[in-house]
């Protein structure tokens, strides 16, 4: 009786097991059609903001500074900047052409900060800056001198020089007044006035230290305006129109002066009508046409560029 109770108990247990293993096979084909439907729903789910910006960083190259995705404004029923889509390498001269009206300045000033575009994206060093005050993506590194200088006319060009670099412990009026805190002020300007005149020389302007800002000619303001800018640190410089009413000693001057800070590693974008300057400095050039991109690439592209010749110098190639 007790060999018949266990040989019962092990026929059920033999009997249970193809149960066991058809319930598990019916609980893995489950979980294998959630992680499938999970998937479906990871892929078609919305992109996030965040999501968006880690995906653009992560796109964004190292030696590409400065990315300009899809930039578009308006004002009001006119478009200044229609979907332009540009990048800046690193260590180079980049020139940014177009007849009256293409959009260039327009473009910079969204760069910089000045407008703030209505769509579209701009990035520098890998970080999101659209819409960011100028004197936050001037911090950043990312500096810019205007057309026409705009240098302070009855300070001298040293104090223009010396207000220039950012985070000025002198800033804060406490350090400049209290005894026991005037004396990093006074180290940091030592060291600040040594910069200066590095930077006078390096320009060939330190002759014109003590004079008035005001004074000078339009040539020597130009150069003091990217002396100025070179004060911040800046690892890129966007030049509008830097030869502008400069004459042709001082041009080729502010030129080698380009070519030497290119040489030491700053990066330049620089937009300027003498076609020969861009063919002739510039490793890579972009082409505006009526608010959008018409065109980019080496110099000696765009020069033969039909499109180019057709909308920008306005004759033929032959």
């Amino acid at each position: 009786m007790s060999k018949d109770a266990d040989a019962g108990e092990e026929t059920d247990d033999v009997g249970v097991e193809p149960a066991v293993d058809a319930d598990a096979a019916t609980i893995a084909d489950a979980a294998g059609t959630t992680n499938a439907a999970s998937e479906e729903n990871a892929s078609t789910a919305p992109e996030t903001q965040d999501s968006r910006v880690e995906r653009e960083a992560a796109e964004t190259p190292p030696d590409v500074p400065l990315q300009v995705r899809n930039l578009r404004k308006t004002f009001g029923g006119i478009v200044a900047v229609d979907d332009v889509s540009f990048a800046v390498e690193a260590g180079t001269i980049t020139g940014l052409i177009g007849p009256n009206g293409a959009g260039k300045s327009t473009t910079f000033d969204c760069i910089a900060g000045a407008l703030e575009p209505d769509s579209g994206s701009v990035r520098f060093n890998g970080a999101d800056v659209t819409g960011f005050r100028p004197d936050q993506i001037a911090t950043r590194g990312l500096v810019r001198t205007f057309q026409i200088a705009r240098e302070l006319p009855e300070m001298t060009v040293l104090e223009n020089l010396m207000l220039a670099p950012t985070d000025q412990v002198g800033e804060q009026l406490w350090r400049s007044v209290m005894p026991g805190a005037r004396g990093s002020v006074i180290d940091q300007e030592r060291e600040l006035r040594e910069r200066v005149w590095e930077t006078l020389e390096f320009f060939e302007i330190d002759h014109l230290a003590r004079q008035k800002a005001g004074a000078l000619s339009g040539g020597q303001r130009k150069l003091l305006e990217m002396a100025r800018a070179l004060m911040t640190d800046p690892d890129l410089l966007l030049l509008d129109e830097p030869l502008a009413g400069v004459n042709p000693t001082l041009e080729e001057k502010l030129l080698d002066r380009i070519h030497d800070l290119r040489d030491q590693g700053y990066t330049f974008l620089l937009v300027e009508h003498d076609m020969d300057v861009i063919m002739d400095h510039c490793e890579h050039v972009i082409v505006m046409h009526q608010g959008s991109l018409l065109a980019e690439g080496p110099p000696t592209e765009i020069r033969s560029n039909e499109q180019v010749i057709d909308a920008y110098l306005g004759g033929s190639s032959e």
